[in-house]
């Protein structure tokens, strides 16, 4: 694979500020210093300031993120994090996309990079569910606009997705909906779209992953049947 990529498995920085420290001439590999796009397997020896690095075997977990934490792993205002939730032991740990900070529910966290990004890549439509509280009665009829496509802030016009009612009353409705994209806000842009607002967001499923036996604030590691259903995505 190549250095840079190797470094960042190794948890040592992301792969740009890896190729800051190839350029810098800190990387070494079988003792020479290592060059940009090098390519190296587990069996080369390569150092950084005299400092033999190794690949970590990768985390992969699930959290149930509760309202009022940033999916980021840093933040100038000092919020809080699902990072702080986490235990300081698994490292360089990143979540895979991303939950408002009003929003809850399900959030996988993990040190693999490549398995985040081909979760999180709009070419490979994972399917994600979210249960959505709206204020008022809606029928069926109210989420047609929504299941189609529509146009949100911004002139972007969503792509069609799966909507039903669960629960109704006078005060509020209880929706479940399926998308597979992952716009800044976009189900709360969407419901804005047809006049309702969003009073709360929990995605409840990725995939068939489910937040089943977890309560807010809860995390754990998934299994390798988990993990394995994650890769075929």
């Amino acid at each position: 694979m190549r250095l840079n990529k190797f470094l960042a498995a190794c948890g040592i920085a992301s792969r740009r500020g890896c190729d800051e420290l190839i350029s810098a001439g800190k990387v070494k590999v079988n003792g020479k210093t290592a060059g940009l796009g090098m390519e190296v397997s587990e069996s080369d020896e390569v150092t950084i300031d005299g400092r033999r690095v190794t690949l970590k075997k990768n985390e992969y977990y699930i959290i149930n993120k509760p309202k009022g934490y940033l999916s980021t792993v840093s933040d100038d205002k000092g919020r809080r994090k699902v990072l702080d939730l986490m235990p300081e032991s698994v490292g360089r740990i990143y979540p895979v996309g991303r939950l408002d900070y009003e929003s809850e529910g399900l959030l996988i966290m993990t040190t693999d990079g490549e398995l985040a990004q081909r979760l999180t890549h709009p070419s490979h439509e994972v399917p994600k569910t979210y249960l959505v509280k709206i204020e008022g009665t809606a029928t069926e009829a109210t989420l047609n606009p929504i299941r189609s496509g529509i146009e949100i802030e911004g002139g972007y016009v969503t792509k069609k997705c799966k909507a039903h009612i669960v629960e109704t009353n006078k005060e509020y409705t209880k929706i479940h909906i399926t998308i597979t994209e992952g716009k800044n806000r976009e189900i709360r842009k969407m419901f804005a779209a047809i006049g309702r607002e969003v009073t709360l967001l929990k995605r409840i499923k990725i995939g068939e992953l489910t937040l089943r036996g977890l309560d807010r604030g809860e995390y754990r590691k998934l299994t390798k049947q988990e993990i394995a259903y994650l890769m075929s995505l």
